[in-house]
């Protein structure tokens, strides 16, 4: 059993999903792919003693969200009666639902949402932030903001990098991919132009690559003063990373699509990169995150966060190789308090569970 699964013996007694559409401020642009709207499944677990936790992810492709508010709807069978202990109850839904349809893919996705919501609404019913109870003591995270810096002009992308700076970020990420190397290298600059040298910038990939052009364009950009490069080919290929690991001197990044920690596990052991990160959806929620996080300890592995700021400000904050969290807005217009930026380091809450509540104004607004 995990550690915190002797919770009191509090009992699940609802469960509901729903899903919203919700239209970025600024849309993503990269070279496979572009999102305009968030397309969010929200997860509200209620318990008998009158705590109900929340969390939400994110369904891309949009249609995926109907496939994981359906699989949420199957799990309450389970769930609903369950004593409120999410790694027992994770394991459980694991056991009886996911060896039959297969453990990756739309079934983690659906179970990290509950699993999210489940730690959500028990930290509530201890009085404590999710961060204390998964045993941190953090309480500011180095933040780099994620918004943004699509695949655009080098005018569009000086004047955003600017914009995205305000409220004291010390770290940017700027999507790569362009069709040519000169043009990639040619953005680099232009956002450096306009940033001071103590900001860092990441750049991400979005596995658009192969191994190739990736060592080719990763050499040519030595010199830029990145940060990372993150997730320059498919997911799956570790040998492929590993292999621009070593061949470039910029730092590479990679692991949010790996799902669960069996997964990381088994990507952990061939050191794929300089740097990993975890996607709470794909780890399987916070009981996946914490159990990749122990293994990242004892690996020295520097783990940063992708997407879903509040809930992994708090996994973050209780992982011993923490690195940064990535900001998103994403959810921010259906959230009643979002996660708090202050001199470029997020406010982990100090209000008892993970700091989601619904703006249930919006949230009406953008039901689909």
């Amino acid at each position: 059993m995990d550690l915190l699964d002797q919770s009191a013996p509090i009992k699940i007694k609802d469960l509901r999903a729903r899903i919203v559409n919700v239209p970025l401020r600024r849309p993503l642009i990269a070279r496979v792919t572009r999102v305009d709207f968030a397309t969010l499944l929200l997860i509200d677990v209620e318990t008998e003693a009158g705590h109900t936790g929340h969390a939400y992810i994110h369904a891309f492709p949009a249609a995926s969200a109907v496939a994981f508010r359906e699989l949420v709807r199957a799990f309450a069978e389970i769930a609903i009666g369950h004593t409120l202990a999410p790694a027992v109850l994770h394991d459980t839904l694991t056991k009886r639902i996911g060896i039959f349809i297969g453990i990756e893919g739309p079934f983690i996705s659906a179970l990290a949402s509950l699993d999210m919501a489940c730690w959500d609404a028990l930290a509530k019913a201890n009085g404590q932030p999710l961060a204390r109870l998964l045993g941190g003591t953090v309480e500011r995270l180095k933040t780099y903001n994620s918004t943004g810096l699509g695949l655009a002009t080098e005018a569009h992308l000086k004047n955003e990098a600017l914009q995205l700076l305000e409220r004291g970020f010390t770290g940017l990420k700027m999507r790569l991919g362009n069709e040519t190397l000169a043009e990639d290298i040619g953005r680099v600059r232009a956002i450096r132009s306009v940033i001071s040298d103590d900001i860092s910038l990441m750049s991400d990939c979005g596995q658009s690559m192969t191994t190739v052009e990736a060592i080719r364009r990763g050499r040519a950009l030595d010199d830029e003063g990145l940060y990372w490069i993150e997730d320059p080919v498919v997911y799956h290929d570790l040998a492929g990373h590993g292999r621009i690991a070593a061949e470039i001197e910029t730092p590479v990044q990679t692991g949010e699509n790996l799902f669960g920690p069996q997964r990381f596990a088994d990507a952990l052991a061939q050191r794929p990169a300089d740097y990993m990160n975890l996607d709470l959806q794909h780890i399987g929620g916070i009981t996946g995150w914490m159990r990749a996080a122990r293994m990242a300890a004892t690996a020295n592995m520097p783990l940063s966060s992708h997407i879903y700021p509040e809930f992994s400000a708090h996994a973050l904050a209780a992982t011993p190789t923490a690195h940064w969290l990535e900001y998103f807005d994403w959810a921010d217009a259906i959230l009643a308090e979002p996660l708090r930026v202050e001199a470029g380091m997020a406010l982990v809450t100090k209000q008892p569970g993970a700091g989601i509540e619904w703006n249930e104004a919006a949230v009406a607004r953008h039901l689909a």
